[in-house]
């Protein structure tokens, strides 16, 4: 089974909200420990062993706190979920590490990737034509500059120019930047997000 049949897998046996409740807690359970604190994580289920891709993403009161993840299955979910999630507290460069007085106030949301897909576009009007606002996470690369934004960025920037530029401000790129030889490719996310802290 390929890495890409073992991700589809992952999203279609198991129940989306019993899943969604595990990776939560999985990812909350290891940010909670790399601080001191003891938390319950769950039990490893076998669905945990199988390669999957996913982005933590942090909030506190709203606002981005944090958010790293992998494109590409490449290690058991569970191992991915855990590394994200520290990652996404402590070594977010936007922000300073996770403290212990905000670990209470954070909301945690796992995103499980499906496979990316590579788009061919034969210019940026193409390119702005064939996204699906609210729908693609997107993956911008140009040499070594490379970026991504997750389907939930549209909410803030949904008109696809507009997206578009800022995932290539993202890269490190002038937004008006294009070349022949820009790759782009999309996917979709599977999301669960924290009732509450």
């Amino acid at each position: 089974m390929s890495k890409h049949e073992q991700n589809r897998s992952i999203a279609s046996e198991q129940p989306d909200e019993e899943k969604g409740s595990t990776l939560l807690k999985l990812a909350r359970a290891e940010i909670a420990q790399q601080l001191g604190q003891a938390m319950h994580a769950p039990a490893d289920a076998p669905w945990l062993a199988e390669h999957g891709a996913c982005f933590v993403t942090l909030t506190r009161h709203g606002e981005l706190r944090g958010c790293i993840g992998t494109l590409e299955a490449h290690r058991p979910l569970g191992v991915d979920v855990r590394e994200n999630a520290v990652a996404a507290a402590f070594r977010d460069p936007r922000f300073m590490p996770l403290s212990r007085v905000e670990f209470d106030d954070i909301r945690v949301e796992v995103s499980l990737l499906s496979p990316t897909q590579a788009l061919v576009v034969a210019s940026e009007e193409h390119a702005l034509a064939s996204l699906r606002p609210g729908v693609d996470g997107v993956v911008f690369e140009y040499r070594h500059y490379r970026s991504t934004f997750l389907p939930q960025v549209w909410e803030q920037l949904p008109e696809p120019a507009e997206f578009l530029a800022y995932l290539k401000r993202k890269a490190g790129l002038p937004v008006d930047f294009w070349a022949e030889d820009v790759r782009l490719s999309r996917y979709t996310v599977s999301k669960w997000k924290e009732s509450g802290p």
